[in-house]
């Protein structure tokens, strides 16, 4: 009995402490994953000035693996990228201008900076802005992730 006690704080210990534990179930807390639910709100996201990870999901088997990597990421990298998941069958507008045929993908959003007036405005109350957007294709992971932080240098934490 005093076995078990000693693994099992020694387990909570583990997840709590390494960085790199690969185990499952890992305690994230709450969950730093927000949910897409207007372009409004993505705009404002993005003018918060942090990098946005972006998953375009339908319901998959893949995209439950992406939901897990989404969740222990956006655990890791908080507060300095936002990961944001959007349903594509409740959001297929947003998701079709990606003007991608294969699901799920993941894009980054990231630099937004107010575009230079192009032509004629109509209204003189819109500003444009110009964002970044980097397809990902490294290892779905948070090792993936960072390594791709780092290729492009999008600042993920305190020290870069």
């Amino acid at each position: 009995m005093e076995e078990q006690s000693f693994f099992t704080n020694f387990l909570v210990n583990l997840r709590s402490s390494c960085k790199y534990y690969t185990g499952y179930p890992k305690d994230l807390g709450p969950s730093k994953v927000i949910h897409f639910t207007s372009e409004r709100e993505f705009v404002q996201l993005l003018h918060q000035g942090y990098p946005v990870v972006v998953a375009f999901t339908i319901k998959s088997n893949y995209s439950k693996h992406l939901d897990k990597v989404f969740e222990e990421s956006a655990a890791e990298f908080y507060p300095h990228v936002k990961f944001l998941r959007v349903e594509c069958p409740k959001y297929p507008g947003f998701c079709i201008t990606r003007q991608k045929k294969e699901y799920p993908f993941v894009e980054i959003f990231h630099s937004p900076e107010q575009a230079a007036a192009q032509g004629r405005v109509a209204d003189p109350n819109i500003t444009k802005y110009s964002v970044k957007v980097l397809p990902f294709n490294y290892d779905l992971s948070a090792y993936g992730f960072r390594e791709f932080f780092k290729r492009h240098g999008v600042r993920s934490s305190d020290s870069n």
